[in-house]
C-alpha cells in the first residue's frame, strides 16, 4: 500500500472547494482511494468555536492545532486498514495554515502545547499546493458569499495569501498555483503538479539552475517569505545506472529524512522514486554510504516571490558562488530572477554542477 498525504491551501476565494472535486475525479480514475480531511477552522467556526468566542486567540489556536493533528492521525490509521493499493489523503489546509493568524510568541506557545516543532509539522506532508486567492489577479471573481468563515476584504485577502505562502515556505515540495490562466486551466495545472509528486504520468516539470555570485546572506535571511533549511546528502552504494541518496533536512535540531532513487539519472526521461525515512532507517542506511564520495552539506534558502518559488543553495566549499534553482513547467516558461542575485551562467543540465559530481570531487 502507498499512502500519500498532501495539503491544498491558499488565500481566501482561491478555489479550494472546487479543487477537491477535481482531485476526487482525476485520481479515482488513476486507481487511488481518495480521502478528504475537512478544513478544521471552518468546522470550528460553524460550530461556534472561534478566536472571538474563546478566551484568547492562543487558546483557540491550541484547540485547532490539536484537532488538526488528531484528525490526520485517525485518517492515516483508517487508511492503513483499507483494502487499497494507493491511498491519497487530501488535507483541506494543514497544520501550518494557522501560522498566518498567530504572532511568533503565540505560535511557539501552540507548538509547546502540542509537543511538536515547525519542521516536523510542515514536512509531515508529501507536498503542499497553494492556490492563489482570486484577490490577486482575478479580483472580479472574489466573493465572501460562499463561505461563512470568510470575512476578508480584497486587501485583507491579498495580505493573508502572502502570509500563508510564508507559513509553508521551506517545504521540499511546495507549489504555488496562480491566476495567470482561467479557472479551469488553474485546476488542470494543480492536477499536473499533484500527478508529478505522486509519480503519475503528467507533463514533465523541471528546475532551471543558475550559478550565481555569493549572495548577501544577511539580506537573504531578512527577505520576506524566506526560510533557511540545513541539508546533509549522502550517496549510497548502488548498481550501475542507479543513483541512490539519503538526505537529512531541517534546522535547529529538528530534522526529517528521505531516500531518493534515480534510474538513468543522466537521461532526459529519468525516473525518480522518493520515500520518507524514520531516523533509525536513515542511520542504518548511512552504514551503506559510498565512501568514494563526500557528504554534501549545504544551507538552502527557500523563497517565494511573485508567482515563483526558488531555492538558493550555499555550499561550505564555495566562498564566491552559489546555486539558484527555480521550478518551471518547461524550459520556455518566462522567468523573473530577483535583482539581488547576480547570475554568472545557467547550468541547467550541466553534469559538472550536479550534487553527485560535487560529491565525487570535493
Amino acid at each position: 500500500m502507498e499512502i500519500s498525504k498532501i495539503v491544498i491551501t491558499g488565500g481566501p476565494c482561491a478555489g479550494k472547494t472546487t479543487a477537491m472535486s477535481w482531485i476526487q475525479n482525476a485520481f479515482t480514475q488513476k486507481g487511488y482511494t481518495v480521502l478528504f480531511i475537512g478544513e478544521t477552522a471552518t468546522e470550528f467556526i460553524r460550530g461556534g468555536v472561534a478566536p472571538w468566542t474563546c478566551g484568547s486567540n492562543t487558546e483557540y489556536q491550541k484547540c485547532q492545532m490539536k484537532l488538526q493533528i488528531e484528525k490526520e492521525r485517525l485518517f492515516e490509521q483508517a487508511a492503513k486498514g483499507m483494502k487499497a493499493e494507493k491511498v491519497l489523503l487530501v488535507c483541506d489546509r494543514g497544520a501550518l495554515d494557522n501560522r498566518a493568524y498567530m504572532t511568533d510568541e503565540e505560535f511557539k506557545e501552540v507548538l509547546d502545547y502540542v509537543g511538536s516543532n515547525e519542521v516536523e509539522l510542515r514536512d509531515s506532508y508529501d507536498a503542499v499546493f497553494h492556490l492563489v486567492s482570486a484577490a490577486k489577479g482575478a479580483e472580479q471573481f472574489y466573493t465572501t458569499a460562499n463561505n461563512v468563515a470568510r470575512t476578508e476584504t480584497i486587501e485583507q485577502a491579498r495580505e493573508l495569501d502572502d502570509k500563508l505562502i510564508a507559513a509553508w515556505t521551506g517545504h521540499p515540495h511546495f507549489r504555488i498555483i496562480n491566476n495567470e490562466t482561467d479557472f479551469g486551466e488553474k485546476m488542470r495545472r494543480l492536477l499536473v503538479e499533484i500527478s508529478l509528486i505522486l509519480g503519475e504520468p503528467a507533463p514533465y516539470r523541471t528546475k532551471r539552475k543558475f550559478l550565481i555570485e555569493y549572495p548577501d546572506v544577511e539580506k537573504l535571511r531578512a527577505t520576506p517569505n524566506c526560510e533557511r533549511i540545513d541539508i546533509i546528502q549522502t550517496y549510497l552504494k548502488s548498481a550501475s545506472g542507479k543513483e541512490i541518496r539519503i538526505r537529512q533536512r531541517g534546522k535547529d535540531g529538528h530534522y526529517i529524512y528521505f531516500q531518493k532513487m534515480e534510474k538513468d539519472p543522466t537521461g532526459k526521461e529519468k525516473i525518480e522514486i522518493e520515500r520518507r525515512l524514520d531516523k533509525d532507517e536513515y542511520l542504518k542506511m548511512l552504514m551503506d554510504a559510498d565512501t568514494s564520495m563526500k557528504q554534501i552539506r549545504k544551507t538552502r534558502y527557500c523563497l517565494a516571490y511573485g508567482i515563483q518559488y526558488a531555492e538558493v543553495d550555499i555550499f561550505p566549499f564555495w566562498k564566491d558562488q552559489a546555486v539558484l534553482l527555480i521550478a518551471v513547467r518547461d524550459e520556455n516558461e518566462p522567468l523573473v530572477i530577483p535583482s539581488d542575485f547576480k547570475v554568472i551562467k545557467e547550468i541547467t543540465g550541466d553534469p559538472d554542477y550536479r550534487n553527485i559530481a560535487m560529491a565525487a570531487r570535493i
